[in-house]
């Protein structure tokens, strides 16, 4: 896969080493030239100059790229080359970083986001998948204002726990993509049975979200 990365500070570096790991080509673009050497990238193209000009992400060759992610510490910055990769390049799939969760409304489609991640919320959602049992949380929005990662563990006194997944009610716009049983992954199937503490993660449209709390949540 080919990923574009626009910032290459602490977090769009981490992204980087990660993807790098995997196998993925990385190209890196930033303004100052001076963040290679901190960066710790080994293996990934550098490109410098401001992402929000047409003329760098033609020299980047956006329209070639998978991914592009947005990942520097100016949310006006990451909506811009966000639009951009999308209308004028049309790269499959964008990834904007929201700094301000006051911005957070603005990263969705129109603004060519497809995937918005906030670093407050997914904070927020993971204090508090650690102390909500028996709750539905949500990781992750998708295109914002249409769809969510959610995650809800299943409680001792739920009335889930032995039941075969495909005899839940689950609401029309929300579908189980995975569930979490002793640290390991389970690819799920209608077959499955659903014991106490397994975490169980959804993809679901956010007007679905309260009718799935409702049958989570029933006891």
């Amino acid at each position: 896969m080919k990923v574009v990365i626009i910032g290459a500070g602490a977090v769009g570096s981490s992204i980087g080493r990660e993807l790098l790991s995997h196998g993925h080509e990385v190209l890196m673009i930033d303004q100052k030239p001076e963040v290679v050497g901190r960066s710790g990238l080994k293996g990934a193209q550098w490109l410098f100059g401001d992402a929000c000009e047409i003329s760098v992400l033609r020299e980047a060759h956006l329209e070639d790229k998978d991914v592009a992610v947005s990942a520097t510490g100016d949310d006006k910055v990451n909506l811009v080359v966000s639009l951009l990769a999308k209308t004028e390049f049309g790269v499959k799939r964008t990834v904007g970083r929201v700094n301000n969760p006051k911005n957070d409304w603005m990263f969705d489609d129109s603004w060519g986001v497809d995937v918005a991640v906030s670093t407050p919320r997914l904070m927020t959602a993971l204090v508090e998948e650690a102390v909500e049992i028996g709750d539905v949380v949500r990781l992750l929005t998708l295109q914002t204002g249409v769809s969510s990662l959610v995650e809800f563990t299943v409680p001792e006194d739920s009335k889930l726990i032995g039941k075969a997944l495909g005899r839940v009610p689950w609401p029309q716009d929300a579908t189980v993509v995975a569930i979490l049983r002793d640290e390991r992954p389970i690819t799920p199937s209608p077959d499955d049975v659903l014991e106490a503490h397994d975490e169980i993660f959804l993809i679901t449209t956010i007007e679905a979200e309260r009718i799935l709390r409702e049958v989570l949540q029933s006891k």
